[in-house]
């Protein structure tokens, strides 16, 4: 990664002309920071956890659309956000949370209304808690959750398809591809499908493209988003960068789902944080892997040292918090740009 990572371009203000539109759209994860900042009073604005605000938010940076928690809301404000958003032509994609057991689904029922009330065609959601080598200390321990997010989602499928919204499981560091791919043909329905992460599964030892190709089958929605890497002494570093910025091969992971899924979307998840330590020679990140072969982690370590950066890979932790704001927008407003003028979308 460049240290452009930390040079937030100027973001689009009132008063100034709207930058061209690009068809990526938001999650709403993306701009974390600034909400954070917002709410301990350290920067201004409404609240981007208010939809319409985020939508408003969106459209002002030149994105395509969002993607975002929902919830359960009244009609008017729901009508409100779909008008909107309509002659705005942005789409509107939902962030939900699996129902967790049987008397769950009331709750889980009223944020599915929401989201197709809202204009929503796909909900990205996922299965597991958290990143699988960092969650769980046993074999046991995960195949247990697994079950579970299993059941939550076979629970959830009738609900979405009787609305008509489809649900997007993400490979949220939880599932190898293999896993996730037979989740999908288990459930075997048209209302479930793939937000497939470009980066997640090399954290799981897999490489992205070929993680990207063997999803695209199933994809509704894309995390489109760049890695740096760089090596440690117990694993690599993984960095969240601005599109274009890491090395990831973004024009070909595009054109597979293209090709694959004409009809599938894409939204930039971003998320500008210090870099992830992925400890893959230490005992606890092997507990839940029962048969990885030893070339998928050879072949990964190949690839961080390829593209590793020469230089400590920077956090945004230790800037101050305006520092960070800034940082954020940059990433954010780069990314778009290079959506729009290196990948067409």
């Amino acid at each position: 990664m460049s240290a452009g990572l930390l040079l937030a371009a100027p973001s689009v203000v009132g008063g100034e002309a709207a930058p061209r539109r690009t068809r990526l759209g938001l999650v709403s994860y993306c701009l974390g920071i600034r909400e954070r900042a917002r709410q301990a009073g350290r920067a201004p604005g409404p609240t981007l956890g208010d939809p319409t605000a985020f939508l408003e938010e969106c459209h002002r940076m030149g994105a395509g659309g969002m993607q975002v928690s929902l919830g359960a809301r009244d009609d008017a404000e729901l009508a409100a956000l779909r008008t909107k958003a309509e002659a705005w032509e942005m789409r509107v994609e939902a962030i939900l949370t699996l129902p967790r057991d049987a008397p769950d689904l009331d709750r889980f029922e009223k944020e599915v209304v929401a989201a197709a009330q809202a204009g929503a065609a796909v909900a990205r959601t996922a299965m597991l808690p958290g990143r699988r080598y960092e969650e769980f200390a046993t074999a046991e321990a995960y195949r247990a959750a697994a079950e579970r997010g299993l059941k939550s989602l076979q629970l959830a499928e009738p609900v979405a398809a009787r609305h008509h919204l489809r649900l997007a499981i993400e490979n949220h560091k939880d599932h190898r591809t293999a896993e996730k791919i037979g989740v999908l043909k288990r459930l075997g329905s048209e209302y479930v499908g793939a937000c497939i992460d470009v980066g997640n599964n090399l954290a799981l030892l897999e490489d992205p493209v070929e993680t990207v190709r063997a999803l695209a089958p199933w994809a509704l929605t894309v995390h489109l988003k760049d890695h740096a890497v760089r090596e440690y002494d117990e694993g690599f570093l993984l960095a969240d960068a601005a599109l274009g910025e890491g090395f990831l091969d973004l024009p070909a992971i595009v054109q597979i789902v293209r090709k694959a899924r004409p009809a599938a979307t894409f939204n930039l998840e971003v998320i500008t944080r210090d870099p992830l330590k992925v400890p893959v020679l230490t005992d606890k990140y092997w507990a839940t892997f029962d048969d990885v072969p030893g070339r998928d982690l050879a072949r990964t370590l190949r690839l961080v040292k390829a593209h590793a950066s020469p230089a400590p890979l920077p956090t945004v932790s230790d800037l101050p918090p305006e520092r960070q704001v800034e940082v954020e927008a940059g990433n954010v407003t780069r990314s778009l740009a290079y959506a729009r003028d290196k990948l067409g979308l």
